[in-house]
């Protein structure tokens, strides 16, 4: 059984039409796992925050947050962390944003350039985390 968490405190996707319905889930727990989609740096409108790595880090993770909470949970149950960049050369301020966010709490990450979908998102971010 999968059960389909959404939290009104995080955008759905913005990488689709508005007007249609979003072909993903925020997030799927199955059993104890939690699977958070993809984040990005978009704000409550589905609207890109900044150009700047760090501002776009921190509303990533911000994301990230409101959807573990409303799951019942936090960073403290993120076991994994899946980050795209879309330059690599902006890993160390990422990293510094990410070390403040994440205020010392230890997950496994992995962290890749690449191109995420919507032109502006220059980070994005998905999670495993293991809940009761």
């Amino acid at each position: 059984m999968k059960e389909i968490i959404t939290s009104p405190n995080a955008p759905v996707t913005g990488f689709t039409d508005a007007s249609k319905p979003a072909p993903i889930a925020q997030a799927i727990r199955a059993g104890n796992l939690l699977f958070v989609s993809g984040q990005g740096p978009l704000n409550a409108q589905r609207e890109v925050v900044s150009t700047e790595i760090g501002a776009q880090t921190r509303q990533t993770l911000e994301n990230l947050r409101a959807i573990l909470a409303h799951a019942g949970a936090s960073f403290a149950n993120v076991v994994n962390m899946r980050v795209c960049l879309r330059d690599v050369a902006d890993f160390p301020k990422f990293n510094e944003a990410f070390g403040e966010v994440m205020a010392g709490e230890k997950v496994t990450r992995t962290c890749i350039g690449g191109t995420p979908h919507r032109t502006g998102v220059n980070v994005e971010i998905d999670c495993i985390a293991v809940v009761d």
